[in-house]
């Protein structure tokens, strides 16, 4: 099977930010989602160019344009926050809010998008499919050599926990708190297709992987390959998808930053002829349950011989190592923030500081998430 890898200025940036809707009352999750995109449609009628829907209509999608710096496509976003924000305020007394899970709402509860590709997913997965009550952002980079896509995916594998512990904010599921930072990494893997991406030694083995998988049946093609990183072959890109959903812009930011940087520069070592180095499969899969489990007290594996270090260690040394590339990049000012996140806290450890000062009530996490996402940046940055 022949998959055509799109041309893409290299290093261009977009970001696609899943966000949740609340009733600003009970906190409870909404499905007013498919009332919010008729709002939205354009003067001809048609749907919103950027705006779209998810599996649940308690969703929408926000999908940035191709941007060369982070700040233009967190700003991008958010305009279109605002503008989802004026469709919502038309309708009813509804928030916005972004985690990696919500707090307290029920998957039973919870209507799904009627779309035959939804309605296929859930007819296959049935319970698990119903559970994903979960929100992320996918981070697009671009690559201007197809073949570079597979080595920067097995480079990347080394970075998994530091962006799983960055964006963790899944801690509560279904009311429980789960003792996750990211439970939502752990509920997606259940998916088909879903998880940590397969050792594949080149594009014609990436290919021919799809291929096995379409005549057998599991997928129809290559966008329903779910991996936490894969090749976007539509827009030229590599992407990451490992991250809970980020509760602020300027989080995002930082996050974005981080991901662009490292494939700017793995981009740059595989031009000076280096290999990259990749960990052990297992090291892999080892490290991301442990910053699933631990979050940014997470002490992961950093190199094949199986040396131990604390993930926010390893953060502080990442952005020092970058910054030359973000400054190249010009997001420099939103890799620095990341330090931010490394001194107040990730939103896992935000949300379960203010239940417990709430004595266990769910709904002001959800108060909380809501007002760190109108404010754009996390409640303790402001004093």
């Amino acid at each position: 099977m022949h998959i055509e890898f799109a041309e893409s200025a290299r290093s261009t940036i977009g970001i696609e930010w899943e966000v949740a809707i609340v009733d600003r009352e009970t906190g409870e999750l909404a499905s007013v989602g498919d009332r919010v995109l008729e709002r939205l449609r354009q003067a001809d009628g048609s749907p919103h160019p950027q705006i779209t829907h998810e599996l649940l209509t308690n969703t929408v999608e926000l999908v940035s344009g191709v941007h060369t710096r982070v700040d233009d496509a967190v700003a991008d976003l958010a305009g279109q926050i605002d503008a989802v924000r004026g469709a919502l305020d038309s309708i009813g007394a509804y928030e916005l809010i972004c985690s990696g899970s919500h707090p307290f709402s029920q998957w039973y509860d919870q209507s799904l998008t009627d779309k035959e590709r939804y309605h296929k997913l859930i007819d296959r997965t049935r319970w698990w499919g119903r559970n994903m009550m979960i929100w992320g952002i996918h981070v697009h980079v671009g690559l201007e050599d197809r073949d570079k896509a597979l080595p920067i995916l097995d480079g990347l594998l080394a970075y998994v926990p530091h962006l799983q512990a960055l964006s963790a904010s899944s801690p509560f599921w279904a009311g429980v708190e789960t003792g996750y930072a990211s439970n939502r990494a752990l509920m997606f893997q259940q998916l088909p297709t879903a998880g940590l991406p397969y050792p594949l030694a080149d594009w014609a083995a990436y290919e021919r992987y799809v291929d096995d998988l379409v005549r057998t049946g599991v997928i129809e093609d290559h966008t329903e390959v779910r991996w936490d990183i894969r090749p976007s072959p539509k827009w030229g890109t590599i992407e990451v998808r490992v991250c809970d959903g980020v509760s602020t812009a300027t989080e995002i930011a930082g996050v974005a930053a981080l991901i662009q940087c490292l494939v700017e520069w793995m981009s740059e070592r595989l031009d000076a002829g280096e290999s990259l180095p990749v960990l052990q499969p297992w090291y892999v899969r080892e490290n991301k349950w442990r910053a699933a489990r631990y979050g940014m007290d997470a002490e992961i594996i950093t190199d094949i011989a199986g040396t131990e270090r604390l993930v926010s260690d390893d953060v502080r040394e990442l952005i020092t190592t970058l910054a030359p590339v973000a400054d190249r990049l010009g997001c420099g000012p939103a890799l620095q923030r990341l330090r931010d996140t490394l001194e107040g806290g990730a939103s896992y450890q935000r949300q379960l500081r203010v239940a417990h000062e709430a004595g266990g009530d769910l709904r002001a996490v959800v108060t909380h998430l809501a007002r760190e996402l109108r404010q754009g940046v996390p409640d303790r940055a402001l004093g």
